[in-house]
């Protein structure tokens, strides 16, 4: 063996998810076989953004820094042989507005944000520094109350020319609504969809799916859409007015927005389509971490402040039926008959709803790993009782790897109320 047998860092008490304002501490683990000279022992503490215009590319177009800091462990002398632990603590930044920001974790295909300590053993010259890193998740709750009108249900209508062979014979009224305009992972969405057949066709199946995009900011701005979730209905026969009310299981998904990173955004829509003829509504849904009408929970001690003082995000608007046709049309049930209406299917390796109540009350035993699609994250707090959920899980995106180039997504809020925004024109 060489001279360096081990050289890692240890957080403290295993913990890998993190809130803003918290303290990280860890130690520096050295094992040698013989002593070492050095010119200093380092460690820092860094969060950044990259983001690339090709998919799963190392090769950063465009990154942003969030904070970064460095701690001198050790001046230059020399390493006995042994085992030697060098502590060290920082402290992650709290303030969103702030230029010193830490957004939520979150890594996709096109970019990621990823927090990091690194260690560096600077050695004399001629000889090999050493180094080792640990990578920890920074999760900035969104507080789903600070969004104004969340409470509010969320309505979209639209009319549809039904044509047979270049003839038209009628038309078909779609409109959709939810409950609610705001989600948590776990929690049911209502949706009731109205569809009248004002035609002499049916229509074919109504399809309800809850679609991901991702925008990332390269050289120019890349949509990446997907469905996350789905259910169908039966189609409406002619001169037939039908209503559908079907519920969906918000799976687990990354959080709307990433307060405090201006390369990555996330936003959710609900996608209600008739194939036949092709008609389609959209609805902006927002996924958080505090529920509508729920309190953020009381800091404890080693926690991070509540999510209440996180900046209001202005929901999107519907997109108009032009840009939605871009995004792709998925496939549902119908509304007609409750037998024929399909259950919501649970995505390939999809996970069991992760607790959202972060009090040791409800979770006597040490939880499970909060699981995303394609991506497992384990999330854990100080304390002497035994490993319990920080105020939030930490949820980091599905894996993205069969996506080969990116989709056109719904407008945005701005493009809808006729100011858009230049990075996501069509053609930008």
């Amino acid at each position: 063996m060489g001279r360096v047998q081990l050289f890692e860092i240890r957080l403290s008490r295993g913990r890998v998810v993190y809130s803003p304002g918290e303290p990280l501490a860890g130690t520096v683990r050295v094992c040698l076989g013989a002593p070492l000279p050095f010119r200093a022992i380092r460690v820092s503490c860094t969060g950044s953004c990259r983001v690339s215009s090709k998919a799963n590319d190392a090769a950063w177009v465009v990154e942003e820094g969030y904070f970064n800091s460095t701690l001198s462990l050790a001046d230059k002398g020399s390493l006995p042989s042994g085992e030697h632990n060098l502590p060290f603590q920082f402290l992650l930044p709290v303030s969103a507005l702030s230029p010193a920001t830490a957004p939520t974790s979150f890594e996709g295909p096109f970019g990621k944000i990823v927090h990091q300590v690194r260690a560096t053993i600077d050695t004399p010259r001629f000889s090999k520094d050493h180094q080792c890193s640990c990578v920890f998740y920074i999760l900035s709750p969104l507080n789903l109350n600070s969004i104004p009108d969340i409470e509010q249900p969320n309505v979209a209508s639209a009319t549809k020319k039904f044509s047979y062979k270049l003839v038209k014979t009628g038309s078909v009224v779609l409109t959709a609504s939810t409950d609610l305009r705001g989600y948590v992972v776990g929690q049911v969405l209502r949706l009731h969809v109205d569809i009248e057949n004002q035609s002499g066709k049916d229509t074919s199946p109504v399809v309800a799916s809850l679609l991901q995009k991702v925008s990332y900011k390269a050289k120019r701005w890349i949509h990446d859409v997907r469905t996350v979730a789905e259910v169908e209905g039966a189609g409406v026969k002619a001169w037939r007015q039908t209503q559908w009310r079907e519920q969906i299981l918000v799976p687990a998904l990354p959080q709307s927005a990433l307060p405090g990173c201006s390369l990555i955004h996330v936003d959710y829509y609900l996608q209600v389509s008739l194939k036949v003829p092709e008609a389609s509504v959209t609805l902006p849904v927002f996924i958080g971490n505090i529920a509508v009408n729920q309190a953020p929970l009381s800091p404890r001690p080693g926690l991070g402040p509540p999510a209440g003082g996180l900046p209001s995000v202005v929901p999107s608007a519907p997109p108009q039926e032009e840009a939605e046709a871009a995004a792709g049309h998925p496939h549902f049930s119908d509304p007609a008959s409750l037998t024929q209406s399909q259950s919501q299917q649970p995505l390939p390796g999809g996970p069991d709803p992760c607790p959202l109540d972060g009090s040791p009350a409800s979770h006597p035993l040490p939880p499970a790993l909060c699981i995303s699609t394609g991506a497992t994250v384990p999330y854990f707090a100080e304390g002497s009782g035994g490993a319990v959920p920080t105020i939030g899980t930490l949820i980091l995106p599905p894996e993205y790897s069969s996506w080969g180039h990116p989709y056109e997504a719904p407008p945005s809020y701005e493009q809808s109320c006729g100011g858009a925004d230049p990075g996501l024109t069509p053609g930008s």
